[in-house]
């Protein structure tokens, strides 16, 4: 154990995602227990816990990936209220990072992204960690089959506009995490699904990250 390691990552939590409407115990235990430098690029080791966004590499479509910041990861897990009996789906696996923290909290996460190497990467990274209760899967949203329901789902880069089919995929009482809009103007949105089938949406912040891969229609999009 590399005991500067351990202490950079506690004061990550403690001064940049606490601070930031995240008290919930679990989340905060999740992210400091989570080796986030395992998920980081070696040319970013020493950003591993700063205050940024980290580039990942370019995916399977040419676009630049990125990581997102650590309170705005601790600020998804506090708002989705992740419950131990909960199934996840995460929409862009990325590094794999969200989804491990994800596993820490929840009985199972389905993981997906349309970058085969990105998927590689992260069952490599998970795998190194022993996280097992992951199924990682090289897949568009568009082809996520609407018969499997999750009770939380993370979507990973924004949207333009809001996509419906996310509704679908949504257990009663699930809830939905999903970043809207064009920068320099996007909102972050609570999508909740109530036990009568009732979905409501909330405005949560505004935040700002990239976008997913969006086809020409914006009916179809991939990330």
């Amino acid at each position: 154990m590399n005991l500067d390691i351990e202490f950079a990552r506690r004061n990550m939590v403690r001064q940049q995602v606490r601070c930031w409407d995240v008290p919930d115990p679990r989340v905060l235990d999740a992210l400091e227990n989570v080796p986030r430098e395992h998920f980081v690029p070696e040319e970013y080791a020493d950003l591993a816990f700063a205050d940024v966004m980290l580039p990942l590499g370019k995916d399977a479509t040419g676009h630049e990936r990125m990581m997102l910041k650590p309170n705005l990861q601790g600020r998804i897990l506090q708002d989705l209220n992740i419950e131990p009996t909960d199934c996840a789906l995460v929409i862009g696996t990325g590094s794999g990072y969200l989804t491990a923290c994800i596993a820490r909290l929840t009985r199972h996460v389905t993981s997906i992204d349309l970058s085969p190497d990105m998927v590689d990467q992260a069952r490599q990274r998970l795998d190194d960690l022993d996280i097992t209760n992951v199924d990682l899967q090289v897949r568009n949203m568009a082809d996520q089959p609407t018969t499997t329901k999750f009770d939380v789902i993370i979507v990973t880069g924004s949207l333009p506009v809001y996509d419906s089919r996310i509704d679908s995929l949504l257990k009663p009482g699930g809830r939905a995490f999903v970043v809207i809009g064009t920068a320099p103007a996007m909102e972050v949105r609570l999508i909740e699904c109530s036990n009568e089938n009732e979905i409501s949406y909330r405005s949560l912040f505004e935040t700002v990250i990239p976008p997913l891969t969006i086809s020409e229609s914006v009916e179809h999009f991939e990330f």
